[in-house]
């Protein structure tokens, strides 16, 4: 079966994007398309591709949900025995990418990847539904394993533990901040001419500029 993808192909043209009109702020500005984003009912607008790699400098990416971000940026929660924590582990450098393929933009972070106070993971944890706080214990997150009964059965094992009171925090799971260094905003244009505006952290200001498409 052969697959014609060369001609698979969109021309943007829902908006634009241009110094003048976007905000001093990167974060002010992502506030303003993230709540766009929410506002067009897209399948989880804070759904968002992160990039680690090892010290060997082995890349890998998955799909990480965002639950929190502000002027100390971006969190996001996981097991501290993941391959995504044990590669921060060796290298904080981190990526973040938002692709709203509806609106025809994207937003790219690039930062240092930081843990967050036990305080803060602790906050989070208990707001999470009582299935989500039991399944941070059953999952050895990144472990081979040999079936799904495996989960089955320790989730089981949880549900009776756990069945009279509050669901502790993990000693092994906890937030992790992304403290940016950069954040470009993407707008899809006709003829792949597309606006790229790049925000760059300077001391503690922030500087930005059009990049060509």
């Amino acid at each position: 079966m052969s697959l014609d993808l060369a001609s698979l192909r969109k021309e943007y043209t829902k908006a634009s994007l241009d110094l003048d009109s976007v905000a001093d702020s990167p974060i002010e500005q992502f506030q303003k398309w993230f709540t766009e984003a929410q506002k067009s009912e897209l399948t989880e607008p804070n759904a968002m591709i992160v990039g680690t790699s090892d010290g060997a400098g082995q890349i890998t990416q998955r799909t990480v949900l965002l639950k929190a971000f502000d002027t100390k940026g971006f969190v996001f929660y996981t097991n501290y025995k993941s391959r995504k924590a044990q590669q921060l582990e060796q290298n904080p450098h981190i990526s973040l990418l938002f692709p709203w393929f509806q609106l025809e933009r994207q937003v790219a972070v690039t930062g240092i990847a930081e843990k967050v106070s036990t305080a803060e993971s602790m906050k989070y944890f208990m707001s999470r539904p009582f299935g989500s706080q039991l399944g941070a214990w059953v999952s050895h997150q990144s472990q081979v394993i040999t079936s799904r009964n495996i989960l089955e059965v320790k989730l089981h094992e949880m549900k009776e533990k756990f069945k009279e009171g509050k669901v502790p925090l993990p000693d092994f799971w906890g937030g992790y901040r992304v403290i940016p260094s950069s954040i470009e905003f993407w707008q899809g244009r006709p003829s792949r001419l597309h606006d790229r505006i790049m925000y760059t952290k300077n001391d503690n200001d922030w500087s930005r500029e059009r990049l060509s498409p």
